[in-house]
């Protein structure tokens, strides 16, 4: 995350630091320079003082990652630390892009989304919520409100997706590990992960990799069966500890491709109805998306379970019952079955 990547060189566990042009502190090489750490810029845009500069060129990836892995393997043997300033740790399952998200879900041959597409429309899992976007010191504790989030949707039968200093944040606190969805998810959304094994909450990559989360919700619309859209689907984007302009950038042509985006702040143009109603209103009429911006976490979730519930309705879908999956079956005895159809209709005489 945005926060942690001066706490990262302190663990003097990281020979090597790969930047490209997003997020980074510009005192971050100053800092390293107390450590073994090598900062390492790969874009003419983010060259940094104290860095050192290797051009990335498309058209010989592998031959400049293998230079600066050369690199950081050779700076090795200046580390100092066994990772004494290291507490805690969190085991994370990430790389989950949208062939992999196929894949898990029916093998080489039958790789398809209708697993997810049926468990959504069966009401085992409610929708989808993409958390994500930065984490903002302006927080009064770094994270709380992404884990607030994925916490409560995961236990809501939500299934999470999430990218960037959003996953940082859901990796520290554990819950991209499958063993997760057994301790927190709600119970259809469990039987899922446990039948795939796969965490409640899916690390799709940086948040340059927002996209893939698009491509995502088109291979849904495209599988049949919750809509002919984008702005179809019962998901939900959230950004709610953003700081970065960027972030807007992500959020508007999320909206622009139909999603319902929330950004976790007062809004920047509160002072003007009109420019509130035209990101609303308008934006929904014209391109199915709108983007609303609530500080409060509580109400985040609130209106995101509602229009997630609202999307289900507009298809037609069976209402979200909590607790309808998950239930344990016991095998009864003729004996059994006798009783309860005595009692059940006992003008039958039943016996």
């Amino acid at each position: 995350g945005f926060l942690n990547q001066e706490l990262a060189i302190m663990t003097g566990l990281a020979e090597a630091v790969m930047v490209d042009v997003q997020c980074i502190m510009p005192a971050l090489a100053k800092a390293a320079k107390n450590f073994h750490t090598k900062v390492i810029t790969t874009s003419r845009k983010g060259k940094m003082i104290d860095a050192v500069h290797i051009q990335y060129d498309e058209r010989r990836a592998k031959e400049v990652a293998r230079e600066i892995l050369k690199m950081a393997i050779d700076n090795y043997g200046n580390r100092t630390t066994e990772g004494s300033r290291v507490h805690d740790t969190a085991d994370v399952i990430a790389g989950f892009s949208h062939e992999y998200i196929a894949y898990m879900q029916g093998g080489r041959f039958r790789a398809s989304f209708r697993p997810l597409n049926d468990a959504i429309m069966a009401g085992r899992i409610r929708g989808v919520a993409a958390v994500v976007g930065c984490n903002n010191p302006r927080i009064a504790a770094q994270d709380s409100i992404h884990d607030y989030l994925a916490t409560e949707f995961v236990k809501n039968d939500v299934l999470v997706v999430t990218t960037g200093c959003g996953a940082a944040a859901c990796a520290k606190a554990g819950y991209m590990t499958p063993e997760t969805a057994l301790e927190m998810a709600g119970p259809g959304l469990k039987e899922v992960c446990e039948a795939i094994g796969i965490p409640p909450v899916l690390h799709l990559g940086a948040c340059v990799d927002n996209s893939r989360i698009l491509t995502v919700t088109t291979e849904m619309a495209q599988e049949g069966g919750l809509g002919e859209d984008i702005s179809d689907l019962p998901a939900v984007g959230i950004a709610p500890e953003w700081m970065s302009e960027k972030a807007l950038a992500i959020g508007c042509y999320f909206v622009a491709s139909g999603v319902y985006v929330i950004f976790g702040s007062e809004h920047p143009a509160k002072a003007s109805q009109e420019v509130q109603r035209i990101m609303t209103e308008v934006w929904e009429e014209r391109v199915g998306g709108r983007l609303e911006f609530i500080p409060d976490p509580e109400e985040i979730l609130k209106k995101s379970l509602e229009h997630i519930d609202a999307k289900r309705e507009a298809l037609k879908l069976r209402k979200y019952e909590p607790g309808r999956f998950g239930v344990e079956r016991k095998l009864m005895s003729m004996e059994d079955r006798r009783k309860l159809e005595s009692a059940a209709r006992p003008h039958e005489g039943v016996k």
